[in-house]
């Protein structure tokens, strides 16, 4: 089986645990090493197959929408589900976009994971299983951090553990999954609900095979923090091509002569004073023009 040309990439959430970052731009669309998060996404599913395409919309969609357009530079055809005026789930946003899609098997990615999974292995193991859900998992290898999948030995999911002491020995969903479409046919239209937790966990009681996994041992980088996003960068980008100091910059930034940035991240349209310095700072614009200075730390 190829992999299904359609695909849903969830973009709606609201990177709460990524501000300042994404006080300035949506998540998906933070550039790593100066190329979208959503372009790098859009093109490895391209790459793959999957070229008509599907992104849910909530939080500064604009930022987004301008970094996709339609797609058709990247090979793909892109259209957008809105989510208002809240976000829907994990659930609920594919059972919004379901009319956009048309199609009875689909991919699912999420818009805040790079990963090299095998897409198209993936998609066999879907077709052979005859299961409705097949999630891309690895061996939970920081499972204090991550939540994990259980499985049993036929490759069956069995459950969802919390992270903590309960989730060793799990598997760790890094996004990419295959779904049918009828998964989501029974979420009322506008319902608010996820599938891990919610959704797939209802549908293992009814029918106990109908999730199933695809273990393999494939790279993720997760930007979920902004320390996780610090080390995603530098995993795609040469750690001596950045400023003074090994600083991120994004859009339309100005460094004054005078002016010291060392291991800081600033935004869009930032103007770095003279004779100004900065340690591990998220550096933002404010409505008046102030840069606001929010301190990290580059290590998780």
């Amino acid at each position: 089986m190829k992999l299904p040309r359609h695909a849903l990439l969830l973009t709606a959430g609201l990177g709460t645990r990524l501000r300042p970052l994404t006080q300035v731009r949506t998540k998906a669309a933070v550039p790593i090493a100066g190329v979208p998060l959503a372009r790098r996404i859009v093109s490895s599913l391209v790459a793959a197959g999957a070229t008509d395409l599907v992104v849910n919309l909530h939080h500064l969609p604009e930022t987004l929408t301008a970094v996709l357009g339609d797609g058709s530079d990247l090979g793909a055809r892109i259209r957008y589900s809105w989510e208002q005026p809240v976000v829907l789930g994990s659930a609920g946003g594919p059972r919004r976009a379901l009319p956009l899609l048309g199609v009875d098997r689909f991919l699912i990615v999420n818009g805040d994971v790079l990963t090299d999974v095998d897409l198209e292995a993936l998609a066999r193991a879907h077709d052979a299983s005859g299961s409705l859900v097949t999630l891309a998992l690895v061996p939970n290898r920081e499972p204090l951090r991550y939540g994990g999948v259980q499985l049993d030995e036929s490759g069956r999911v069995t459950g969802f553990v919390p992270r903590g002491p309960s989730a060793m020995g799990s598997m760790h969903f890094v996004g990419p999954q295959i779904v049918e479409a009828e998964v989501f046919q029974s979420v009322p239209a506008g319902a608010v609900l996820n599938s891990i937790g919610g959704l797939y966990n209802e549908l293992m009681v009814k029918r106990p095979d109908c999730v199933r996994g695809f273990v393999s041992n494939a790279s993720y980088w997760d930007v979920g923090t902004i320390a996780d996003y610090w080390a995603t960068w530098w995993a795609f980008d040469d750690p001596q091509s950045g400023a003074s100091g090994r600083s991120i910059l994004w859009n339309d930034v100005q460094v004054a002569a005078g002016a010291v940035l060392d291991e800081c991240i600033v935004t869009d349209g930032v103007r770095v004073p003279a004779g100004t310095r900065y340690r591990r700072m998220v550096l933002v614009n404010t409505q008046t023009g102030v840069i606001d200075a929010t301190p990290f730390s580059p290590a998780s």
